[in-house]
């Protein structure tokens, strides 16, 4: 799976998880973050005197960490606490809408999965009616944001919203039904952005980590 540079912090846990049980239990200063282009969701351990606060954008690459000292591990949905769950949303929601040209792009050019089934039609709401009216306004010009593609394909339901959902969808590898799905089109996949519009590509913070005491 791809690996994210930035992740917004869902819920930190200076402590640590309280659950005894835990195989996690001996770590301190815990954040569960949520990845900026792929999603992923991540437990991470940060550094002695540092912290976390919800919501917050931190870096978690492969250069040196001003904040992280090391990730623990990967998660599933359901390893969220209940206050990632809630703040997941409000994640997501801030994410779709500084990304939408990647959507923009996706609804674009996306194509089907099989001869029977469209990736559009993975989208909740999104039905046959719906996907070849998308197909059919996109051949004669391309969408070019979400406020467009609501005006030209009629009673489409909320663009944010039914991507938050899918994402969301993936992330708990099920789908309302609790039916477990056979294809993501959002997380883990590197979705390409339109020319002239990928987002600048960030530095690390300057980060210089303490040197080792002198014998």
């Amino acid at each position: 799976m791809p690996t994210d540079d930035y992740a917004i912090v869902l819920d930190y846990l200076p402590e640590g998880h309280s659950d005894m049980s835990h195989s996690y239990q001996k770590e301190r200063r815990v954040a569960q973050v949520l990845g900026e282009e792929f999603y992923s969701l991540l437990e991470i351990a940060l550094r002695e005197g540092q912290n976390a606060t919800p919501g917050e954008r931190i870096y978690i690459g492969r250069a040196t960490r001003e904040k992280v000292h090391h990730i623990i591990r990967r998660l599933n949905y359901d390893d969220l606490t209940a206050t990632a769950k809630v703040e997941i949303e409000y994640a997501l929601d801030k994410l779709v809408k500084a990304q939408e040209p990647k959507f923009t792009r996706f609804f674009n050019e996306c194509g089907p999965l099989t001869t029977r089934q469209h990736r559009l039609e993975l989208l909740p709401g999104i039905g046959k009616k719906h996907m070849w009216d998308i197909v059919k306004v996109r051949t004669l010009k391309k969408f070019e944001n979400f406020a467009d593609l609501a005006e030209r394909v009629k009673l489409l339901p909320d663009i944010y919203k039914m991507i938050l959902k899918r994402i969301i969808i993936e992330l708990k590898g099920r789908d309302d039904k609790g039916e477990y799905i056979k294809y993501k089109l959002f997380v883990g996949v590197p979705l390409p952005y339109p020319e002239g519009q990928e987002p600048k590509r960030e530095e690390p913070p300057a980060f210089e980590p303490p040197k080792s005491p002198e014998n």
